[in-house]
């Protein structure tokens, strides 16, 4: 039997502390810390709820992030 692949670690990193940046700051901060997919959506958006790991998503009004959670 094959092995169960293992998902790909995400960084140690606080949601929290990405927000009040500016957009660009949030991803060049987030992709100095490891992570793979940054997604930046203006408030309201609809998105899928699909779980990827290694993703950091930003919520963004007025070019600062408001919101931001993984996955």
């Amino acid at each position: 039997m094959a092995p169960i692949p293992s998902s790909p670690r995400q960084p140690d990193d606080s949601p929290d502390a990405y927000v009040g940046l500016g957009e660009r700051d949030a991803e060049q901060r987030a992709r100095a810390r490891g992570w793979t997919t940054v997604r930046s959506l203006p408030p309201g958006s609809i998105i899928t709820l699909e779980y990827v790991a290694g993703r950091i998503n930003f919520e963004v009004d007025d070019d600062t992030v408001t919101r931001c959670w993984v996955g």
